[in-house]
């Protein structure tokens, strides 16, 4: 694969390194500066979409279960009929009914209420649930939070025997909210080899080493458009028909089925449509 053009955008664009696997290849590999854990943001979300994975065909949960039930004694003291109608499955799609994004990076270290269970469901829920894409981390926190509550331990015991072992993933370090559950929208922090073989994880519909990890159907209904064409459960679709994992400053890695390949981008980048706009146009489109 030829880098030059794209190497030539991404060191002004902050990017720390590219992993490009193709038909089980790593067939480009290249980076800026050595490799280490680094906080991968809002991709976290999609390792929160498996972990809701494995509790579903572990029957820990339902995606059908309203949220009156799954979280019955942290509700607000006026439910509204929004909510009544709010499932699990509405945690993962930004479609929750909520009208503003809460417990984002900038918000989080300035809230006087340390139980966040109880804090994000008393957002207001001004619209349907499925009706109106708000991008927020109350979904995906609630969602990792009821994985933990039916499993009984964090996301991180929760998902290394299931995932993180069988990809190689020695224990990782992952925020926490006040009250020590893991953040499942945000703060997971990895390599890019690490976020890479997530990918293909992803490419492989759940499978990894022979062993089918997670359901085949999970992963092909979490990955395809779900209550707006650009977003899943807890991933984004993009172009050449792929999905990804997606974090701030661009942590991503990138599944493309039809091209059977994986691109994964680690960044510091604050240009971002800039960088996804090099990653498609000099990387993707030459699978």
């Amino acid at each position: 694969m030829e880098l030059s053009a794209f190497i030539q955008a991404a060191e002004k664009l902050n990017v720390l390194g590219l992993n490009v696997t193709q038909h089980g290849e790593l067939i480009a590999r290249w980076r800026s500066e050595g490799e280490c854990r680094r906080n991968i943001y809002s991709a976290t979300k999609s390792f929160t979409s498996c972990a809701v994975g494995f509790a579903l065909q572990e029957g820990l949960l339902s995606l059908d279960e309203k949220l009156t039930d799954a979280f019955a004694g942290d509700l607000p003291a006026i439910v509204n009929e929004n909510l009544r109608k709010a499932t699990v499955r509405d945690l993962l799609t930004m479609c929750l009914g909520q009208a503003v994004g809460s417990l984002m990076a900038e918000q989080r270290p300035f809230y006087d209420e340390d139980d966040w269970v109880k804090l994000s469901l008393s957002i207001p829920f001004e619209y349907a649930p499925g009706t109106k894409f708000v991008y927020s981390n109350v979904g995906p926190y609630l969602a990792g939070v009821l994985v933990q509550r039916r499993a009984g331990c964090d996301l991180i015991e929760y998902l290394t025997p299931r995932l993180f072992t069988p990809l190689g993933i020695k224990r990782p370090t992952w925020e926490t909210d006040p009250l020590g559950n893991s953040f499942g929208a945000g703060g997971l922090f990895l390599t890019i080899s690490e976020l890479h073989r997530f990918g293909l994880f992803c490419l492989n519909k759940g499978r990894w080493n022979g062993q089918q990890l997670l359901s085949e159907q999970w992963i092909k209904e979490s990955t395809a458009a779900a209550d707006v064409p650009y977003y899943g459960y807890l991933f984004w679709r993009g172009e050449h028909n792929s999905y990804r994992a997606d974090g701030k400053y661009c942590q991503l890695s990138i599944v493309m089925d039809a091209k059977d390949a994986v691109v994964t981008v680690v960044a510091e980048c604050r240009r971002t449509q800039e960088l996804m706009r090099a990653v498609y146009d000099l990387v993707c489109a030459q699978l």
